[in-house]
């Protein structure tokens, strides 16, 4: 039975008789008593409740069998920021794509603050998820997305970040309020994705001294808290929006996808709003005072608890620190710009082509410029001697019209390539939007860059520097129709209490593992 875990599930029929094959192979033929065949077989069901290979999925039997022998150990968070846990999952339900009025697929990014497992940053992503929403939610952390208009009042974080519990004058804080408490982390918990181990994610906690320290191979317990959220998520609010698609392929209606009419950033504002007003006030089994036996708090709860132990978190007031969670490319200035993957910029405040970088760079006399993957049309520099911020504008940009990405850009040189004896991207970019605007553009990659395009809520608010403006995000409200009315919510009862990360390692998994990397390979 222990051969067959790396395996896919066979039948007791096979391992029986494989059993006594090897039986007699070994022995001889008529010298080992075997038993019957309703012997072996509750022999089976008796070793099935120690080594179980064929009740539950064969990835469930797998992450079993990995178990340690020894208790389990966890890290014991002491305040709020000292860990953060980061992961993505995809979500159960559909969303709309604004390109082909189709559905499609969309993943889900976040930040839970471990001590008060407060969600602090969230991002749903089309298809996949890339490095830049990593770095978007990582932002969020130091600067909340703001609440919204229409929110219950204890769902609102002050701007400035300390609850109103511990305030003189309640009625003195002013402001439209946050979507989720400020907090500094000290150390991420990731795993070993992609875009977790990417150079894009690495610089940005570089840069601003945060430790990162990956979680073990296969091992989910070591991300429990956030783990445990998806599946809050996924019951509490997922399942009873139109598009809900089940955890498994056994779970799905007959045609989810044809009620689905929600679209990418209409499906985020519905979860934010949830996190906020349902999840973070709701008590949690696994937020505990060890000096108040019995006394369940919430996320809010606990942040304040944190507040009163550690004291007031210093976020940076840097109004420029948006730029430092891009990408940093090392270039040389040359006499016509700066050229970055065969595309040159130009603009005001670049130092001139014979001055010597102050900065100890991979390339000699190399600067770093900041990059948005999603829209390439322009770079940004810090001036070392004044420390002011200058936006490089693209040859090409007045071309575009609208915001290009990396992978659209790659692949409209392709097409051009294909198309033109001699390409340029002037003529890359001119002949990809005519495609999209003829309806062509109905291949999976060209969906994908369409649907990050067409977002109406940017990654990261990047604050103005010549021309620059941030986009605003719009209210759940008013994308589904209602206006300033109510929208009937999922009811909850009251006296539901959010499960704990300690739960047995079966609650963890109800779905017998098939959930965890259902669509893992569409």
């Amino acid at each position: 039975m222990a051969e067959h875990l790396g395996e896919s599930t066979p039948t007791r029929k096979i391992v029986i008789e494989r059993t006594r094959a090897r039986v007699i192979a070994r022995h001889g033929a008529d010298c080992v008593r075997l038993p019957s065949q309703a012997t072996a077989y509750r022999i089976l069901s008796e070793l099935e409740r120690r080594h179980p290979l064929f009740r539950l999925a064969a990835k469930r039997n797998r992450d079993i069998a990995d178990r340690p022998e020894g208790p389990y150990g966890k890290l014991r968070p002491t305040r709020p920021g000292e860990y953060m846990l980061m992961d993505t999952t995809r979500l159960d339900v559909f969303a709309f794509d604004p390109l082909t009025l189709r559905w499609v697929q969309a993943e889900l990014t976040v930040a839970m603050d471990w001590y008060t497992r407060c969600i602090t940053g969230l991002r749903v992503t089309p298809v996949s998820t890339k490095a830049v929403d990593v770095s978007a939610v990582l932002f969020q952390c130091f600067r909340p997305r703001p609440a919204g208009r229409d929110w219950p009042r204890g769902a609102l974080w002050p701007e400035h970040g300390i609850p109103r519990a511990v305030l003189v004058d309640v009625e003195g804080a002013t402001g439209a309020g946050l979507a989720s408490p400020p907090v500094v982390p000290e150390t991420l918990v990731v795993d070993h994705g992609k875009v977790y181990v990417s150079e894009h994610l690495t610089s940005v906690c570089r840069r601003m001294g945060i430790s990162l320290q990956p979680a073990r191979l296969r091992t989910g317990r070591d991300k429990g808290p956030v783990e445990r959220f998806f599946r809050s998520l996924r019951e509490g609010l997922l399942e009873a929006l139109p598009g809900y698609k089940g955890p498994d392929i056994h779970s799905r209606g007959e045609n989810p996808e044809g009620d689905a009419f929600f679209f990418l950033d209409e499906l985020e504002a519905i979860i934010r709003e949830w996190v906020a007003v349902v999840y973070h006030c709701r008590p949690h089994a696994g937020l505990v005072d060890p000096g108040v036996p019995g006394l369940r708090m919430s996320p809010a709860q606990m942040f304040e608890h944190g507040m009163a132990r550690a004291g007031y978190i210093e976020v940076p007031r840097d109004p420029c620190l948006a730029f430092e969670f891009l990408a940093t490319k090392w270039r040389t200035v040359q006499h016509y710009g700066v050229e970055i993957d065969r595309r040159r910029y130009r603009g005001p405040g670049l130092p001139a082509p014979g001055i010597r970088s102050p900065y100890d760079g991979p390339g000699k006399n190399s600067w770093p410029f900041q990059v948005d993957p999603d829209d390439i049309t322009r770079i940004f520099f810090r001036h070392p001697d004044t420390r002011a911020w200058h936006t490089l504008v693209w040859e090409h940009a007045p071309a575009a019209r609208m915001p290009l990405s990396e992978d659209a850009l790659a692949f409209a040189r392709k097409l051009a390539a294909a198309k033109h004896r001699y390409p340029d991207d002037r003529l890359a970019v001119a002949g990809l939007l005519d495609r999209w605007n003829l309806g062509l553009g109905t291949t999976l990659a060209e969906r994908r860059m369409a649907l990050r395009l067409s977002r109406e809520q940017a990654g990261i608010d990047l604050p103005a520097t010549e021309e620059l403006a941030p986009a605003a995000l719009p209210s759940v409200r008013r994308a589904l129709g209602h206006g300033s009315e109510s929208v009937a919510a999922p009811v909850l009862r009251e006296e539901a209490v959010e499960g704990g990360d300690d739960d047995a390692a079966d609650d963890l998994d109800g779905d017998g593992g098939f959930y965890a990397d259902a669509l893992e390979d569409v």
